[in-house]
């Protein structure tokens, strides 16, 4: 493959971003090595492995037609050291430093004219612990793809690659010509997806707040600046309130966020909302085993998280029902499901509508709460076992915090990415949801 469309939703997020809001994915993975940390043959290693993998050696140019277009196209030029960097940090505690340069980091926007990633080998003198950061933008992978593209530097994904390819499967020729039923078929499903599109425009303006701007906690005037936050919470205790609870773990770390942040906003001594803040959750439209096909192939929830109740274990019951209504209605319908309408826009209503977009996303939710899901093997990179590893989200315009959770080893890993200027306190954030989670455990076995 050399050259390649990008699908809709991919454009869209090309053309989202802008200095102040970059548009790609993160995660930030901590590693023990039997001895001091080598950067030199991590970043090496990290270097072959990129190399090998074809989708990392394309970049985005743009096209004639479709007017307003792009296609991934192989870099010529590609040279795998320009996007594999090290960085040296201070004595002291490496994972509060590692974590602070990754929040630093995620501020810059990836170079547009090279293939749009980057992975940094974060080291520190006397420490045996070493950390990679690894920046994929939106546009070149999803939550679950981008998963399936980072798995190819650890050694259980790539030793299994290089133990042979899988093999082609040939597809017998077609006639590009349409039959007369392929034409009835390709009609009605263009109709019904019209149909769908219209509806979910309407839900969205019927969604948006034109006179309520949410939770100032969580809105603020961009500032460029970017703030990384952790919390690790037990995999265990989520599972024991959910059997309790009944629903999904991923309703019991939705309400976790939910309490968090009504912790968090008490604490500043802030008043809470005359609304509850909405969350966009994002829900994959990928099939079983699809995770290596290329494109986003997202949909969302809308949750209203309900900061404004007191009462931990009525908060998650809310949750509950909220995300079963979702669940009823469908990951392809109602307002959440605004990312499907980019399927439905010409090459260049993305161009010069992408603006407008990054502005209205304020009017419909007010943070993005994301799940990310990792294989549940054990990963070790060169014989060094990975210990954790946080997923980070880009924040939207005139957002200030964006949330994403990693299940790994038996733990819950949260990455909190914030606008360090709006919010300079994402460390008590994180801890608000541990001291949620403990809330509702006690909740739950009374």
């Amino acid at each position: 493959m050399s050259t390649e469309l990008l699908a809709p939703l991919d454009l869209a997020f090309w053309h989202l971003e802008s200095t102040e809001h970059p548009m790609h994915l993160g995660a930030l993975a901590f590693f023990e090595s039997d001895g001091e940390g080598d950067s030199d043959s991590v970043a090496k290693l990290l270097a072959e492995r990129a190399a090998a993998i074809p989708r990392l050696g394309m970049r985005v140019r743009p096209v004639w037609l479709p007017v307003g277009g792009a296609a991934w196209s192989t870099a010529k030029d590609f040279d795998v050291r320009r996007h594999v960097r090290q960085i040296r940090l201070p004595d002291g505690d490496f994972a509060a430093h590692a974590t602070e340069i990754a929040g630093e980091l995620m501020e810059q926007p990836l170079e547009r004219g090279l293939p749009p990633w980057e992975m940094y080998v974060l080291t520190a003198p006397g420490s045996r612990a070493f950390a990679v950061l690894v920046k994929l933008h939106h546009a070149l992978a999803d939550g679950m793809r981008a998963v399936a593209i980072g798995a190819g530097i650890f050694d259980q994904i790539a030793g299994a690659r290089a133990a042979g390819a899988r093999r082609e499967r040939s597809v017998p020729p077609r006639s590009w010509l349409p039959g007369p039923h392929q034409v009835v078929g390709f009609a009605r499903d263009r109709l019904e997806e019209v149909g769908r599109a219209v509806g979910i425009g309407a839900s969205v303006m019927r969604a948006s707040r034109f006179d309520l701007w949410g939770a100032s906690a969580l809105a603020s005037g961009s500032s460029g600046t970017r703030r990384l936050g952790t919390a690790v919470l037990g995999l265990d205790d989520v599972l024991k309130i959910r059997r309790v609870a009944g629903g999904t773990a991923n309703d019991v770390l939705l309400a976790v966020v939910a309490g968090g942040l009504r912790r968090w906003m008490l604490e500043r001594g802030e008043p809470l909302p005359a609304a509850d803040p909405r969350a966009l959750v994002p829900v994959s439209r990928r099939r079983p085993g699809s995770a290596a096909a290329s494109g986003n192939r997202l949909s969302a929830y809308l949750l209203g998280l309900p900061v404004s109740e007191a009462d931990a274990w009525t908060r998650l019951a809310s949750v509950r029902r909220a995300m079963d209504r979702n669940k009823a209605e469908g990951p392809g319908r109602g307002a959440g499901a605004v990312a499907v309408l980019a399927d439905h826009l010409p090459p260049l209503a993305h161009r010069f509508g992408a603006p407008i977009a990054g502005s209205v996303a304020r009017m419909l939710f007010d943070v993005l709460v994301t799940s990310v899901p990792l294989p549940r093997s054990t990963l070790s990179l060169g014989g060094s076992p990975l210990r954790a590893i946080y997923p980070m989200a880009p924040l939207a315009r005139g957002q200030s915090l964006a949330v994403a959770l990693s299940t790994y080893g038996g733990q819950v890993h949260v990455g909190l990415v914030a606008d360090a200027e709006a919010v300079p306190d994402l460390d008590r954030l994180a801890g608000s949801m541990t001291h949620e989670l403990a809330t509702l455990l006690r909740a739950a076995t009374g």
